[in-house]
């Protein structure tokens, strides 16, 4: 483990330098990784891990899509596939990766197979957090570690084929055997994780679900819809209210950002881009505080993993979730969005 100073802050991370996917092997050599559940997560660090070299199998519910898209990535039933109740039979290390309202329902049968010594783990805080609301309480005497990937699994998969590392936080919330830390950053590496970063399983959820629904997925769609309707309100047609809201900002800045930071994007873009940008960030942001300030009292005091959980539970949230969806793929922005993709010229 090393000490990194972030902006003049020190945190503890483990590189995949000192801490070698060899070295990682040599740890789990002995253990078998069982993968539950094979939705956002489970499909990305299952083969993930597989292609690194370390013995790991899938439970998922047989006679499911999820099962069929297993069994396509080459998860052999009865070899490397099996109903979840054998698979954390099997099982020394079981990786919780189903939804937080599944690992609530399917928890009865997890917990009588975690027999001392296993370790049970989590790539999302949720479950343990909110403990009291969830009623997922792991026996004292198997390890609870958690490797959180910043980013869907799509993502650590994408660049797990790329040669790269999406970056994770790893936590330990029970240390039952003396080995967590060792059985926890050997994962992260076999995941594909660029590195990681320390943090609680509190900590990683708060920040988590504050950054779902804030910059990361609902702040940015509450952004974009603004701007957008405040052009085409102005008159501009729907493809330039799209291209000045959303494809330059995708396809052109925020790749420079991610290489360099926002000052040198700032600082390569034009003298009247700069000087506006510099001269609105901060009322956007004063506009913006209080509304994360109330997220985040929502995320900490339960209310936000209590709404989740009675939605996500609900017989017809699919359906739900689709017609919400599909009102977002029918609005004029996205549909403009959809015609603007199509004459990207690596499309034609």
């Amino acid at each position: 483990m090393a000490v990194m100073n972030f902006g003049g802050v020190n945190e503890n991370v483990v590189t995949r330098e000192e801490f070698p996917l060899e070295k990682a092997r040599e740890i789990l050599k002995n253990e078998v990784i069982a993968i539950i559940g094979y939705g956002v997560q489970g499909p990305g660090q299952s083969m993930n891990l597989r292609d690194n070299g370390f013995n790991v199998i899938v439970g998922q519910r047989k006679d499911s899509k999820t099962w069929d898209k297993a069994v396509a990535d080459g998860w052999v039933p009865g070899q490397t596939l099996f109903e979840i109740e054998e698979a954390c039979q099997r099982a020394t290390i079981i990786q919780y990766l189903l939804s937080d309202a599944a690992q609530i329902a399917v928890w009865p049968l997890v917990k009588k197979h975690l027999t001392a010594g296993k370790a049970l783990y989590f790539s999302h805080g949720f479950a343990i957090t909110y403990k009291e609301r969830t009623n997922i309480i792991p026996p004292a005497d198997v390890d609870v570690i958690l490797v959180a990937p910043k980013g869907s699994g799509t993502s650590l998969r994408r660049m797990f084929l790329q040669g790269r590392g999406l970056n994770s936080s790893y936590a330990i919330f029970q240390d039952a055997t003396g080995h967590a830390y060792e059985r926890v950053v050997s994962l992260g590496i076999g995941v594909g994780s660029g590195y990681l970063f320390e943090t609680t399983f509190q900590r990683e959820v708060y920040s988590d679900l504050t950054g779902e629904r804030g910059t990361l997925m609902g702040a940015i769609q509450g952004i974009f819809a603004a701007q957008y309707d405040v052009l085409r309100a102005h008159g501009h047609t729907p493809s330039e209210a799209f291209n000045e809201t959303i494809e330059e900002l995708t396809q052109s800045l925020m790749p420079l950002v991610a290489e360099n930071g926002m000052d040198w994007m700032y600082a390569n873009c034009s003298t009247t881009a700069q000087r506006g940008a510099l001269d609105w960030w901060k009322p956007f942001r004063d506009a913006a505080k209080p509304v994360f300030e109330k997220l985040y009292a929502e995320v900490a005091c339960g209310n936000e993993a209590q709404r989740s959980i009675d939605s996500n539970s609900q017989t017809d949230y699919r359906v739900k979730l689709e017609e919400e969806l599909a009102a977002m793929r029918n609005s004029e922005m996205w549909q403009a969005g959809a015609v603007v993709r199509k004459l990207r010229p690596e499309n034609n």
